[in-house]
């Protein structure tokens, strides 16, 4: 399930999944920012520029390189804010293409395995003209991100 809701000017996207995998096994792979690199699409050019990152703790600071458009190359940082082993982790832009980031990743474990959530909160920049990229660019765009995602997951884990 995949939806995108507006309030007050930011933009909320929430992506559900369920993985028949173990809660552990979830963790590992999603706690470790070189993973990134395999669940996003090759279009973005997504590459890790901050060296070889270790496996995520609060405070660490992850820069990358992304394509959102092709031949535009853009520098994104995110700040990796809150971690609760097994439970969930939070990742925040410090700099990058939107007003605004904040991306929550949630694990539950449950009879069928890892329900795994994301939520990300989202704001455009440049007004009235961030709204209208919003409409007819940003929202395809990242529900491609994340319909992406949960096709490689599947992939790796198999499907519940």
């Amino acid at each position: 399930m995949i939806e995108i809701k507006k309030h007050s000017g930011i933009y909320t996207l929430t992506v559900m999944q369920q993985l028949p995998i173990k809660l552990s096994e979830a963790w590992e792979f999603f706690s470790s920012p070189k993973n990134l690199e395999r669940i996003t699409p090759d279009h973005m050019g997504f590459k890790i520029t901050s060296g070889e990152p270790q496996k995520m703790y609060p405070g660490q600071i992850i820069s990358y390189k992304v394509s959102p458009l092709p031949g535009i190359k853009t520098s994104w940082v995110t700040e990796i804010t809150h971690v609760e082993e097994g439970k969930f982790f939070v990742d925040e832009q410090r700099f990058g293409p939107y007003s605004m980031w904040h991306h929550e990743h949630h694990f539950e474990e449950n009879e069928k395995g890892i329900m795994m959530t994301d939520k990300v909160s989202y704001k455009i920049p440049f007004g009235f003209l961030g709204s209208i990229a919003q409409a007819h660019f940003v929202k395809r765009q990242l529900k491609g991100i994340f319909e992406y995602r949960v096709k490689v997951l599947e992939e790796k884990f198999g499907k519940s």
